[in-house]
């Protein structure tokens, strides 16, 4: 169990000054993590956009293994989860064409350039680094580059013809934290030391999105659409996890949330660990080991409950669905492999209650048929029941 005090990042933190790097609700890891050692290493971002006028959610996840180069498992990826959760994915082989800042959250990688309106291969890579858009459009021919408040990119696949193209600003409106606190480590201030494998950090739990996704000859136009963030890291991969999250609610605009949980390293040794974290009007509410009771039930597959207390809170999450699931590639022991499933288009109920004197009163409820479900890792053969205190 870790210590109640939080590794933070003070809202004046002087952090690169490249082009969108900086926002004020940085969150502690939002840097790139490698060391330049030739360890076993995997690095893996998560940006999603829900659209609520067509009821429909992107999920863009990239991922960089072994970034020494010239070892069994050293490429990227990039993969997208679109309408209806469709799916498609592309591999970067080459690392040397992968760029990430240390100390603010900005990472691009692509695997063809061109020097010229006619679309040819450039015969010199360009030096890997963040472009400004309109370079970017001129010159990469497929690729991605993200930061905390720009995202953009294309890609293809020559197999089945799928497409995308997308290109949006983001306004952080929650990172991890207090909207007017200071930001904090999601799981904890003990993270900041290579302690638990692998390490995990919320970006942006809430933010609003605007600009353009192109999906197989489809065009997305969105304003101040919700948008979300997370990362993972390091030289060891969990055995078992799962996720919940949400920013979409029928009942109230200014509510996110982000809860998962899972059997990670820490210190040659295995522990099954959960958390919930909630952002409503400003404030945020955490339910992690350090300082709750958190307790669950996650099916193979269709069913995930938690309920967490602590002594101001109580929470419990109920999320569901009849779909059948994405299956979705993950960094492993074993290189990038099919090993998590997902929907976008979960049911997700949330109740949050107020202890005063003996009592928990509610405090907020609230429904969404646009929530974000995984399974990963195994083995699920049947229902997972723990809690961790």
């Amino acid at each position: 169990m870790t210590s109640p005090h939080r590794e933070i990042v003070p809202l004046s933190s002087n952090v690169n000054r490249s082009p969108h790097s900086v926002s004020p609700l940085q969150t502690p890891h939002s840097g790139y993590h490698w060391e330049n050692s030739s360890r076993r290493f995997f690095e893996g971002w998560y940006y999603r956009v829900t659209l609520p006028e067509c009821q429909q959610t992107f999920a863009f996840m990239y991922s960089i293994e072994d970034p020494m180069g010239s070892q069994p498992y050293s490429g990227g990826s990039a993969q997208i989860l679109g309408p209806d959760d469709e799916y498609l994915c592309r591999t970067f082989p080459n690392v040397q064409q992968f760029w990430a800042w240390r100390h603010a959250l900005g990472l691009g990688h692509w695997r063809k350039t061109t020097n010229s309106p006619i679309i040819q291969p450039q015969a010199t890579p360009l030096e890997p680094d963040y472009l400004e858009p309109d370079e970017f459009d001129r010159l990469i021919l497929e690729g991605y580059q993200a930061t905390a408040t720009w995202h953009q990119g294309r890609l293809r696949d020559p197999g089945s013809g799928k497409m995308a193209r997308w290109q949006y600003h983001i306004q952080p409106i929650y990172g991890w934290g207090d909207r007017a606190g200071t930001q904090q480590s999601t799981a904890g201030w003990l993270s900041k030391f290579q302690i638990f494998e692998p390490g995990w950090q919320i970006l942006m739990a809430h933010g609003l999105a605007t600009g353009w996704i192109e999906w197989n000859g489809q065009r997305y136009d969105f304003s101040k659409a919700p948008a979300y963030g997370e990362k993972n890291w390091g030289g060891a991969f969990p055995q078992k996890w799962f996720w919940l999250n949400c920013n979409l609610f029928e009942e109230a605009s200014d509510l996110a949330l982000t809860a998962g949980g899972g059997r990670r390293g820490i210190l040659g040794w295995m522990e099954s660990v959960a958390m919930i974290g909630i952002h409503y009007r400003g404030k945020f509410y955490e339910f992690a080991p350090w300082n709750s009771q958190v307790n669950w039930e996650i099916n193979p597959w269709g069913y995930w409950h938690m309920h967490a207390k602590n002594d101001r809170h109580e929470i419990e999450l109920t999320g569901t669905t009849h779909h059948s699931g994405t299956p979705l590639r993950a960094p492993t022991a074993a290189g990038l492999a099919f090993c998590c499933r997902d929907t976008m288009q979960g049911k997700l109920s949330l109740t949050l209650r107020e202890k005063q004197g003996q009592n928990y009163n509610l405090l907020l409820q609230a429904n969404s048929h646009l929530c974000g479900l995984e399974i990963g890792g195994s083995p699920w053969l049947e229902p997972w029941r723990s809690q961790t205190r």
